[in-house]
């Protein structure tokens, strides 16, 4: 179980490296996949092109899909999008470098996917088998066949068992020069592909570097942020827990006529009233989610006025007022 403990711990702390790995993971999946891919042309006129372009298109599309789906910031860079305004402003430019960075990992997949059908070749020559030149590959002295009995043949061409036109144009001919268009356009992708990634990873921070070192400061505060109020939300659910069911079994300890553990007991349960920090009730833990999620605080240090806009809490001493005299309150929630 320590073993479990530390791996999540290490991938929490190298988010960015992990969600490279899963990218690449994914991209070597959809090779593989595509490679245990039973790919059928249905060897028609009229079905080839849309068989073909689905199986070019759509896995693409379900595993950029799955690119966003497996990244922990989509819902983190949703809600800092929806949330109001509060006491924290927008940065649309976090957004935008946010959305970019998932982007371009999610992308790596279906390039993988494309790349690949490219350059097997065989969604290409089932597209475009009713396109070969015939005038240039075949011979059609002495064929008195019409246009749409021609086409008809040629779509046989990805099909070598059904495939009746070698007097025609002979099918392997065929399937070689479809094949060398497709790798030649694989070759192409795979080439405009790595030119841009180049130009997004090394080009961009060379013109922009401090809008891009900003951008990337505030999105990893933004994340670290987020883990860091989720620790203290469990910190403070469990130490809430704790003393609700101490009470609810508090006549039943007092059954047991222990002093000394009792004093113990008293003691620890002190401690964790302590970590409670002055929100001991369920509206008020409420109160204080809610106006995290409406005002978030500003991001300065120094600072420890609120504005009492869109129902924000003022200052400090208001929220010490939300559940009695206690010397800390649920300000410190809102300060993660």
């Amino acid at each position: 179980m320590d073993k479990f403990r530390m791996i999540f711990q290490f991938l929490q702390a190298n988010q960015e490296s992990f969600m490279n790995g899963i990218c690449g993971i994914m991209a070597l999946a959809s090779a593989q996949l595509y490679t245990t891919f039973d790919f059928n042309c249905p060897c028609l006129p009229s079905y080839n092109l849309s068989y073909a372009m689905g199986v070019l298109c759509v896995p693409p599309i379900v595993l950029f899909l799955l690119g966003f789906v497996m990244n922990n910031n989509v819902s983190m860079l949703a809600e800092e999008w929806k949330r109001p305004t509060g006491m924290r402003q927008k940065d649309s430019a976090v957004l935008r470098y946010m959305f970019c960075s998932m982007t371009q990992r999610a992308l790596i997949a279906p390039a993988v996917w494309i790349s690949v059908s490219l350059l097997h070749g065989e969604c290409f020559i089932c597209a475009f088998s009713t396109s070969v030149p015939i005038d240039k590959l075949g011979n059609i002295t002495g064929i008195t066949l019409s246009e749409k009995e021609i086409k008809r043949i040629l779509a046989r061409i990805p099909c070598k068992e059904i495939y009746d036109g070698h007097h025609i144009v002979p099918q392997e001919v065929a399937s070689r020069y479809l094949r060398f268009i497709s790798q030649a356009f694989g070759w192409t992708f795979i080439l405009l592909m790595t030119f841009l990634a180049f130009l997004v990873r090394a080009i961009r921070p060379c013109f922009t570097q401090a809008a891009f070192l900003k951008t990337k400061y505030w999105s990893h505060y933004i994340d670290i942020e987020r883990k860091l109020f989720d620790e203290t939300c469990t910190e403070h659910a469990k130490s809430f827990a704790k003393l609700c069911i101490q009470q609810f079994f508090e006549n039943i300890n007092r059954d047991f006529n222990l002093g000394h553990s009792h004093v113990l007991e008293k003691t620890l349960e002190q401690e964790e009233m302590d970590k409670l920090l002055g929100v001991t009730s369920q509206s008020t833990m409420n109160d204080v989610l809610k106006n995290w999620h409406r005002c978030k605080p500003s991001l300065n240090v120094n600072s420890y006025e609120h504005q009492n806009g869109n129902g924000c809490i003022k200052n400090n001493e208001q929220m010490n007022n939300l559940n009695g005299p206690k010397k800390e309150s649920a300000t410190y929630i809102s300060k993660v």
